[in-house]
């Protein structure tokens, strides 16, 4: 579809699952836009299939034949003639072979075009473009063999990062310290990329021991773009984001100013349409920072942006979709005090956070003003050992951070949830904490807070992805 040609969209298949699932019907069904879930055989029974309007079965629980089924998705989009597709985050939502299966069958893909998914796609790929458009990146590179892995590293210095080309979630992801390390990690590093990806192609990059994760969220239609302001992720756990707040604290005005400029630079240069998230990393002692990538789709942190901005993001995409030009220029975009987003997950953090999958028999949320929960968990709710183990985002909103907070902490507790162990000890445990307070940690913040009180966790940090 051609730039502001406008297409309406009055039925849309959601091709995910669980909190986002839910979070996309909430939207849909106040814009008056008719929804089909499609849903693997133990999604059927879900809080997302009952608030559907209809539901579709695509196929076993395992997500390789049912939620990454790009044949099966198009064919229950054709069979409910639907007139888009939502990807949601995760699963296929950045995958070009979807977006241009979509436009095959004549379907609207919600989200950036193949040719855009591809360009930021593919790590390296997205490192040559950010340049294109004057972002900084990690001093870093593509190998392809041992030798000029060996030469790269020594050029850009220990401690390295192993990075996937088609990676996120840390998997493919490994730190090297000395030379000694390098071959035998970057085989496990490929080992791990092939069988999560499909993919065994690597990159390095310079470890940067103090670095904050900081993302801009950009909006675009094609011709033009926004920000809508950033966001710190920097408290995760293997790479795995945990709490995120926006805007991001203690950033220097013009270091933040320069950050928005260079995601709608990015943005501008890709042409690109649709939400998306360029993510950078900071470097602490340098107070300068990098481009690390681009996450073309709606994040699991778009709360914290929908509560300071008061813009519903899903909406947003939709309208995009459509071929409305964007509503809002930069000036509009006012921003209104802070937010801090908890993903309480089902796992174990007393124990390295092992996954804790059951049946969920008490499920009671915090309420009140300024307090939202995007969930898809009720009592006698199913967890099941299959997908992600999110449960529920606490969003929280305070004009000022210190009152959000504060509202924060109170809430996690009067959450109560029971038939699985949960993480929300390990959020209180944050937000009472001292450094926390202070607003600003790195990456490395969660280990050291959680050594100190004698957890045993993986100690590893870096950049996350969701």
């Amino acid at each position: 579809m051609s730039a502001h040609q406008k297409t309406p969209i009055r039925r849309i298949l959601i091709a995910n699952r669980g909190e986002i699932a839910v979070r996309i019907i909430d939207t849909c069904q106040r814009l008056g836009i008719e929804t089909i879930l499609a849903a693997s055989e133990v999604d059927l029974r879900s809080r997302g299939a009952s608030l559907a309007d209809h539901t579709i079965c695509i196929g076993p629980p395992n997500s390789a034949q049912s939620y990454l089924s790009i044949d099966n998705i198009i064919a229950a989009a054709k069979f409910a003639d639907v007139d888009a597709i939502h990807p949601g985050y995760g699963f296929l939502s950045e995958n070009r072979k979807l977006a241009e299966a979509c436009e095959a069958a004549n379907i609207i893909f919600i989200g950036p075009s193949p040719a855009q998914l591809d360009a930021v796609g593919d790590k390296l790929k997205a490192r040559t473009h950010a340049e294109q458009a004057g972002l900084p990146g990690v001093p870093g590179g593509k190998v392809s063999n041992m030798g000029e892995a060996h030469q790269l590293a020594d050029q850009i210095g220990y401690p390295i990062l192993i990075k996937a080309v088609a990676g996120g979630g840390g998997r493919g992801m490994k730190q090297v310290h000395d030379a000694a390390q390098l071959a035998p990690l970057i085989e496990l590093a490929m080992a791990e990329a092939q069988a999560a990806f499909g993919d065994s192609r690597i990159y390095l990059e310079r470890f940067i021991a103090k670095g904050r994760h900081v993302e801009v969220q950009v909006l675009g239609d094609g011709q033009n773009a926004v920000h809508l302001g950033t966001r710190d992720c920097s408290i995760q756990r293997r790479y795995q984001k945990l709490i995120e707040e926006a805007p991001a604290p203690n950033l220097a005005p013009s270091l933040r100013e320069e950050m928005q400029n260079a995601a709608v630079a990015f943005a501008k240069h890709l042409n690109y349409r649709g939400l998306g998230t360029v993510e950078m990393l900071v470097d602490c002692d340098r107070n300068a920072f990098h481009f690390l990538e681009m996450n073309a789709r709606i994040q699991v942190e778009h709360p914290v942006t929908e509560a300071i901005t008061n813009l519903d993001l899903v909406e947003q995409q939709i309208a995009v979709a459509e071929g409305h030009p964007l509503r809002y220029r930069q000036r509009d975009i006012v921003f209104h005090g802070h937010a801090i987003e908890c993903r309480i997950n089902a796992e174990d953090w007393h124990h390295d956070f092992r996954p804790s999958p059951g049946i969920i028999t008490k499920f009671i949320q915090p309420a009140g003003r300024d307090i939202r929960v995007d969930t898809h968990m009720q009592p006698g709710a199913a967890v099941p050992p299959y997908y992600d183990s999110l449960l529920a985002k606490l969003i929280v909103h305070g004009e000022a951070r210190a009152t959000a907070v504060a509202k924060t902490a109170s809430a996690l507790n009067r959450f109560q949830i029971a038939g699985v162990t949960t993480n929300l000890g390990m959020h209180s445990l944050v937000l009472r904490d001292k450094e926390f307070a202070q607003g600003g940690v790195d990456t490395g913040y969660l280990p050291r807070l959680l050594q100190s009180q004698n957890v045993a966790v993986t100690s590893v940090s870096g950049a996350a992805k969701d």
